[in-house]
């Protein structure tokens, strides 16, 4: 009985009738089926029996146990790396070799790193690399990669099914899983290894937008409709998101985040896992890998650890616990992995080394303290590119202290060579290993990926934007728009209103100067009317989109926070601003300093004030007309100035760090009906 019982086989209490068990949808392409008592199962390995890892009826662990007792060495390595993967004619990492349109088909073996866009040479940043994928499957022994090509939702599918059918043809029989950083954001930092940006899914606010709405609700809703897009398309598991907080407002990757709150992190942290993942992981869950842990906002005056300059996160303030509030929240939501990020401690009771290496970080205390159970999973290069702590260590000596420190999967390099030759060089660590390749077979388990990992390209394509999805998307755009300043009562704008609206939106490395934008539109559907020069207006509406550098665009040099260091040509700005009585909204990435228009000398030409975290200009008219009425509320507090911003705490969320600190605060917004 107790045997029965740890092999899922449940015996009906006497009197009660046997049920059968549900049987699920199949999808092969290789694989034959095996019927047993008018059920069906997949024969992965093709033996022409019913394995174990191939019961369905099964509990995971006890099918992850019998995969895990038939790989061999060389394949459980393999199974351990998770590397970038690339379309035929991919141009998301380098100059394309070829302009023909991204196709579904693999691409022929080879090795990239990113390179700066603006210098063309190659960056300090991981090498992320991706063995053709044949290569990578059949001989690698790979089963994890991420895809950061950004093709349609047809062209996703279909290639994910052929990277499945390729899966289904090894031995084995074991399915791919296929990663993707966020793909449902309006950013200006989208970059290789941070966001895809844009895409065909569904676009909703940046996470700082999702996070000044306010609601919960919403937020839940928004992680549903993605997930279900990304179910239709095959992707499977998600690099997001960031419980990091963004208590440094210079940080480049503060956009990533929900904003500085701990508390309020951890609640929509919380329903981004719930919506993606759903209570516990299935096969219509997106897994998620929330990052970075135990958080890597307090980066030494803003620098970012992925460059030597920035490894330090340092902790003045002492406030090292209050990261760790969201990581809380992430491991009680059920978050499926976590990542560490490439930082090392300063100042803790800690040893000053990456966290990918610190045991007393990744064991101690996420694994024993605070008790999570999933897959650790190495940011992109650790152990190639930023082993910051442990440079002196051959790269064989880093995997091995990775390992012990707690890491289950590598990301970064496609190729095993090194970490088998660490693990057959050090057999004592083979239980480490084994236990990695467990927990990595639970989630595919989980996930139903050994029943049916194929999707329905012509479904996706139906379901990916729907009008459903894009109308939700389309409300949390302007919820998430803040009003912090309305003097005398200047909004929303009264009807036939003659306005100037400019996008002011300069690239950081390109000239500044010269108007932006302007938006001529003839919609009736607003009740003002829009005129082609400041001249003609009764009121400029100036919409503001700083510059900022970015992230694999560093160099060292000090980050610095006016509008003027990112891409303002400020005087262009109050010279516009004074013509005409002006309505300012700033996109904030960071929490900018804005003195330099917004100052005792200029204030008063400004009429209103609207901060926006990646919106459409019909959200940003819809609440400067009225016909929506702003509820949003700031993610962060934005510095008075840059004496306070070099003042401040890195560690110290901006709303506790004094009254001399900020000009808009954190949870401030306006709404007409509280202020008419």
């Amino acid at each position: 009985m107790a045997l029965l019982a740890f092999l899922g086989i449940v015996q009906p209490v006497q009197g009660q009738a046997k049920t059968q068990p549900k049987q699920p949808v199949l999808g092969n392409r290789s694989a034959k089926i095996i019927e047993q008592n008018g059920l069906k199962f997949k024969d992965l390995n093709k033996n022409g029996k019913l394995d174990k890892y191939e019961d369905w009826r099964l509990p995971a662990e006890a099918r992850a146990q019998d995969l895990l007792s038939k790989m061999s060495v060389e394949e459980k390595v393999g199974f351990m790396l998770i590397s970038s993967t690339r379309l035929k004619n991919d141009w998301s990492f380098d100059t394309p070799k070829t302009k023909d349109p991204i196709t579904s088909g693999f691409n022929e073996d080879d090795m990239v790193a990113t390179t700066n866009m603006f210098t063309k040479k190659p960056l300090p940043v991981p090498v992320m690399s991706a063995a053709g994928t044949t290569k990578a499957v059949s001989q690698y022994h790979l089963r994890h990669f991420i895809l950061r090509a950004n093709p349609s939702a047809r062209i996703i599918a279909e290639w994910a099914n052929n990277l499945q059918a390729l899966c289904e043809q090894q031995p084995l029989g074991i399915p791919a899983i296929v990663t993707s950083n966020p793909r449902n954001h309006i950013t200006s930092t989208a970059a290789i290894g941070t966001s895809v940006g844009q895409t065909a899914f569904s676009t909703w606010p940046g996470e700082l937008g999702l996070s000044a709405m306010r609601d919960l609700k919403l937020t839940r809703e928004f992680a549903d409709i993605a997930r279900q897009e990304w179910v239709a398309t095959g992707l499977r598991k998600g690099y997001m998101y960031m419980a990091d907080l963004a208590t440094e407002p210079r940080w480049q990757r503060v956009d990533g985040t929900f904003g500085e709150n701990a508390d309020w992190v951890g609640q929509m942290i919380t329903q981004v896992i719930l919506g993606f993942q759903g209570p516990k992981l299935s096969p219509t869950s997106v897994a998620l890998t929330t990052k970075h842990f135990p958080g890597g906002g307090a980066g030494k005056e803003g620098q970012d650890p992925h460059f030597d300059w920035g490894k330090q996160e340092v902790f003045p303030g002492g406030m090292l616990a209050n990261n760790l509030i969201p990581f809380k929240a992430a491991i009680k939501a059920g978050t499926s992995s976590i990542m560490p990020y490439y930082s090392m401690p300063v100042g803790t009771q800690y040893e000053q080394i990456a966290y990918a290496y610190n045991k007393a970080i990744i064991h101690d205390l996420l694994r024993t303290q605070l008790g999570f159970k999933g897959i650790i999973n190495s940011d992109t290069g650790p152990i190639e590119m930023m082993p910051w702590g442990v440079e002196d260590l051959s790269i064989t000596q880093r995997y091995q202290r990775a390992l012990e420190a707690g890491v289950n999967i590598f990301a970064g390099t496609a190729d095993p060579t090194e970490l088998l030759k660490t693990v057959q060089s050090n057999p004592k660590d083979m239980p480490l290993i084994n236990d990695s390749v467990r927990r990595l077979l639970l989630e595919k388990f989980e996930l139903g990926l050994f029943e049916n990992p194929y999707v329905d390209a012509t479904a996706a394509e139906k379901i990916v934007n729907n009008p459903r999805f894009a109308a939700r998307a389309s409300l949390a755009m302007r919820k998430s728009i803040v009003l912090l300043r309305n003097e005398t009562k200047a909004l929303p704008l009264k009807a036939k209103t003659k306005v100037y609206f400019e996008t002011y939106n300069k690239r950081f490395g390109t000239p500044t100067t010269g108007p932006g934008d302007v938006y001529a539109s003839k919609d009736a559907s607003y009740p003002v009317d829009f005129v082609a020069t400041p001249e003609e207006a009764d009121v400029i509406l100036l919409w503001i989109k700083p510059g900022a550098k970015p992230l694999f665009a560093s160099d060292g040099s000090p980050l610095e926070l006016s509008l003027s260091k990112n891409g303002v040509d400020v005087a262009y700005v109050n010279a516009l601003a004074a013509k005409k009585p002006t309505v300012l909204a700033i996109n904030y990435t960071n929490p900018w300093v804005i003195g330099e228009i917004y100052g005792d000398a200029t204030k008063s030409q400004i009429k209103g004030v609207l901060a926006t975290f990646g919106t459409t200009p019909e959200a940003l008219l819809d609440v400067v007309t009225g016909k929506f009425d702003p509820t949003g509320k700031m993610p962060f507090t934005t510095p008075i100035s840059e004496a306070a911003v070099k003042n401040q705490k890195e560690d110290v969320p901006g709303d506790k760090e004094g009254p001399g600190y900020p000009l808009f605060k954190y949870d401030e917004g306006l709404s007409y009906k509280g202020n008419l």
